[in-house]
């Protein structure tokens, strides 16, 4: 037995009659207890450890930090050139992109320079300027500059982030803009006329983006837009815009029950329809977004006489069907509906006009404004339509105001 515990120590430990296991467990385990195992933490909290249990005279100085490389491009002008690996252009980038920190943070992303120029200009405050070459800084208002945080980078790191297909070198990170403190250009201001634009349910970014480009070369007063629009400041809005953003005063995310306090008084609230005036004449529309210029297909058919129907307790993400909306008088774009000062609705390109619309049409005497169209065709994309009635809207303005002109100076001697 001796001998096996020798040769093969497990093997004799499995022979052993069971009061002998018993009596070398005990002894292992009291062996244990005498000397228990260390377990060592790695090396890196060991060394923290040690170093928390030194005094603060004893302790190592921690490793200077990399120091940043400051370059002047003009009196009082610096900037920072980013470090190889400098990674706050792809973060700054990749987060200003979302919404959620668009509204949490206030701030936006503007890319190239007529954008930020414009931003600029119209008294946008720039917070950071990520840039490849000194020459763009020497474009942009100096004293503007002064007040931002300048920072130099590879072309290369911006192409790789950027939106445009050809690149120009700059993006910038602004505070977002508040419309009551912008200050617009005067050409622009001179050039206002009483027209509105109110958008609803404009969820296409370059649909939006280009009515809102429309609006700032027709020379609205100003833009409103409501829940379920876009996001103005989304980059593609923005491209799509070309500056409009800051030449007009856009008022976003309002509810339907506000958008009359952001109206002057005694204005007139028209609508703009794709439908022939005389379908509807005597027809209570019954159909979430009946009406719209830019709904989809299937949204413009007349819809049959039918009884006024209680409206849902619940709405669904189809729109509310059953839902009664008043009646509106109907006339072609063409022909004069601009003797009052006016706001114009455009409807989304889905659901067209909400019945929220109609209702603030029929409330303040609006009519619905036909653009004519080949029968077959559905509907005509928002962005047109708005440019088709906009424009119309601004050459009946100038022709009245040419009109009253010539009274004032040729008046009819009775």
């Amino acid at each position: 037995m001796a001998a096996l515990r020798k040769l093969a120590p497990g093997l004799g430990r499995c022979l052993l009659r069971p009061g002998e296991a018993a009596a070398v467990g005990r002894r292992g385990v009291r062996a244990l207890r005498r000397s228990p195992v260390r377990v060592l933490p790695p090396q890196k909290e060991r060394g923290a450890a040690a170093e928390a249990q030194q005094s603060p005279r004893e302790r190592p100085p921690p490793p200077p930090l990399p120091a940043v490389e400051r370059s002047s491009a003009g009196p009082g002008l610096w900037y920072e050139k980013a470090a190889p690996g400098d990674r706050r252009l792809g973060k700054v980038v990749t987060i200003a992109k979302s919404k959620k920190f668009r509204d949490h943070h206030g701030k936006v992303l503007l890319e190239g320079h007529r954008l930020i120029k414009d931003a600029l200009e119209a008294g946008a405050v720039l917070r950071t300027l990520f840039f490849s070459t000194v020459e763009h800084l020497k474009e942009l208002p100096e004293a503007e500059l002064k007040r931002a945080n300048l920072v130099k980078v590879k072309f290369e790191d911006i192409k790789s982030w950027s939106d445009l297909v050809t690149p120009q070198g700059l993006i910038g990170i602004f505070s977002k803009p508040d419309h009551a403190k912008m200050s617009y250009p005067a050409a622009q201001l001179t050039s206002s006329l009483p027209l509105l634009l109110i958008c609803d349910n404009i969820r296409d970014p370059g649909n939006l983006g280009t009515i809102l480009r429309s609006a700032a070369g027709v020379g609205c007063a100003k833009v409103l837009l409501t829940k379920g629009c876009v996001d103005p400041w989304e980059p593609k809005v923005l491209r799509a815009g070309m500056g409009a953003h800051f030449r007009l005063p856009i008022i976003a995310n309002l509810d339907w029950e506000s958008v009359p306090s952001n109206l002057p008084a005694s204005i007139q609230v028209c609508v703009a329809d794709n439908k022939d005036p005389g379908t509807q004449a005597d027809t209570m529309s019954m159909l979430r977004g009946a009406g719209g210029a830019g709904s989809g297909p299937g949204n413009q058919k007349a819809p049959m006489k039918s009884e006024p129907k209680a409206a849902p307790e619940h709405e669904d993400e189809e729109g509310a069907a059953g839902v009664c909306v008043p009646e509106l008088a109907a006339q072609y774009y063409y022909e004069n509906w601009t003797q009052t000062p006016v706001a114009v609705v455009i409807g989304g390109e889905t659901h067209g006009l909400s019945p929220d619309a109609l209702h603030l049409a029929a409330s303040t005497g609006g009519k619905r404004l036909v653009i004519p169209v080949v029968p077959g065709v559905d509907s005509l994309n928002s962005a047109i339509a708005a440019g088709i009635v906009l424009f119309e809207g601004k050459r009946q303005l100038l022709q009245r105001h040419k009109q009253e002109d010539e009274r004032q100076k040729f008046p009819v001697v009775g």
